[in-house]
């Protein structure tokens, strides 16, 4: 099915070729005939799908803005999309840049930890798409440079994640002062019920499109566990990075702080590093990400902003350094390898304190993630307990990581041993913790490493 089937007009259809897009993806056959009839949407798509032209194409021919010499009202948007980061919303307003070429949008992109003065010059030329993040746009707001009143099309995107950072007061109060003849679009990765509480507050007997199973990683992304002491983590994330091919790794830490240490680690080691985070001034990020995209830098330490909506092509390999408290982040944050046609390497490091949060994963998937021992980084209650041979257990494997290193796609995993994903309770923790010690004592056996 070409592009040209979906109803879009000629000069849009172009834009898209010019990008080397021929056939649409199923979120955006599905939901762009649906967009352009007019109707609410309420739609899930797994991360890297091409949601965001899903609705940046459709939005723009609905907006009719091919007169030249168009006088706009200043402050009042016709469009609005509203996005939980500074990064994503940098993205999509590029998206409608380049897919409204031949149509000249007038764009501006509100978002914070830059000056706000060049924001008010955009504001007062008049716009069409006005993309934005929720606070950001609140404060324009109250300073009386943006009005809503005019705003015929309502996107959020990435709502589910807007919900997990605490937007929701302030969605809320943006809901009140816009329209109540309008279209609106909710794009998120999964249906959770406050997604649905969320939408039939708002939302008019909207269309529902689910493109994707529930919190399903992306099919193309090999995952592997390394068992690994707390305090040895740097390490072997060094000994990684440093094994074989330097390919991009984009690396997950819980906190802001950490993600700063560990950056400076691996800089200390060698590896030429940035971190991305929300402390970061809005230059210093995109900063990072651009040298990063760039090869400028080999990795890039993120917290959990990242894990959503970053569209940094051909990532080969991420690295959760540590395992996120949300089970589905873990899914979030390994899309962002695998996309676009491509393979990925999904590698987490998993100190035993962390068991409880791997079985809870594990069980989110449905399934055990393998597991191995990187050889000379053995946990050091394995190495104690090392006393079995590695005959004991069939399919028992070491960890080689010069030869991992080499070829992503090789692998070496023991997952005989572990209980079946789906026990749940604290019993399933209980057992989750027995078999990391038996994990780690089969791929150990044979003498200290």
């Amino acid at each position: 099915m070409p592009f040209a089937t979906l109803g879009l007009a000629d000069d849009l259809v172009r834009a898209v070729a010019a990008q080397g897009y021929a056939t649409p993806t199923p979120i955006q056959a599905q939901a762009i005939p649906v967009i352009l009839a007019g109707r609410d949407l309420l739609a899930a798509a797994q991360t890297g799908t091409g949601k965001t032209a899903a609705f940046t194409l459709p939005l723009l021919q609905r907006l009719d803005i091919r007169r030249e010499g168009r006088l706009l009202p200043p402050g009042r948007p016709r469009a609005l999309v509203v996005t939980p980061t500074r990064e994503l919303a940098a993205q999509i307003a590029d998206s409608v840049r380049v897919y409204g070429r031949h149509l000249t949008p007038r764009i501006a992109l509100l978002v914070g930890g830059v000056s706000m003065k060049p924001q008010f010059d955009a504001l007062r030329r008049g716009v069409d798409v006005l993309v934005a993040t929720p606070g950001r746009l609140l404060d324009h707001i109250s300073q009386k440079t943006v009005n809503l009143s005019s705003v015929e099309i309502l996107v959020l995107d990435e709502a589910d994640r807007m919900l997990d950072l605490g937007f929701l007061p302030a969605i809320r109060r943006l809901l009140a002062l816009l329209p109540k003849r309008r279209q609106t679009l909710l794009f998120s990765a999964t249906f959770a019920e406050p997604i649905r509480q969320l939408s039939g507050d708002f939302m008019n007997d909207p269309a529902v499109i689910d493109v994707a199973p529930r919190n399903a990683p992306a099919d193309r992304v090999d995952q592997q566990v390394h068992p690994v002491d707390q305090d040895r983590k740097a390490a072997l994330l060094s000994h990684l990075l440093n094994a074989g091919e330097r390919d991009a790794t984009l690396v997950f830490t819980r906190t802001k702080h950490g993600a700063d240490r560990l950056s400076r680690q691996l800089e200390r080691d060698g590896i030429r590093t940035a971190a991305l985070h929300g402390n970061k001034s809005q230059a210093a990020r995109t900063r990072a990400l651009d040298d990063f995209k760039q090869g400028r830098i080999q990795v890039l330490v993120a917290t959990d902003i990242a894990a959503r909506g970053l569209d940094i092509v051909q990532l080969p390999r991420v690295v959760n350094y540590e395992l996120p408290h949300v089970p589905e982040d873990y899914v979030h944050r390994i899309g962002r390898t695998g996309r676009a046609g491509c393979t990925g390497l999904a590698v987490s490091l998993v100190s035993e304190d962390e068991a409880s949060r791997l079985h809870t994963i594990q069980r989110l998937l449905g399934r055990t993630l393998p597991s191995s021992v990187v050889e000379g980084f053995a946990p050091s209650t394995a190495r104690r307990s090392s006393t079995a041979p590695a005959s004991a257990v069939p399919g028992a494997r070491r960890h080689h990581p010069q030869r991992a290193g080499a070829s992503s796609g090789e692998r070496s995993a023991s997952s005989s041993s572990r209980r079946p994903a789906g026990s749940g309770g604290a019993a399933g923790d209980s057992a989750q913790r027995r078999n990391y010690h038996q994990t780690r004592r089969v791929t150990t056996a044979g003498g200290r490493s």
